[in-house]
């Protein structure tokens, strides 16, 4: 039941970090739980661990790095199609 309450919150935090910063998470809500749990793991590396812990996630950190890894990704995704369109 933990792995699946893991998964529940990554996806939360993948689709949270894609409303915050207005873009979509590529791959839909498997790219949400991806984006989620390396963005926790970003945040935590970057940030520590600190603030309430869910489902294994510090919630603040994940969401900081959940939101740095989206953007770090729509900028390559943008990058490579306005370089694939000329």
């Amino acid at each position: 039941m933990g792995f699946i309450w893991s998964l529940i919150i990554g996806g939360i935090i993948g689709w949270l970090a894609g409303v915050i910063t207005g873009r979509d998470v590529p791959g839909g809500i498997i790219g949400n739980i991806i984006a989620g749990f390396v963005g926790a793991w970003l945040g935590t590396l970057i940030l520590g661990s600190w603030g309430p812990d869910i489902g294994g996630f510090n919630i603040i950190p994940a969401i900081i790095g959940a939101i740095i890894l989206v953007l770090i990704v729509s900028f390559i995704m943008g990058k490579a199609r306005s370089k694939s369109e000329s």
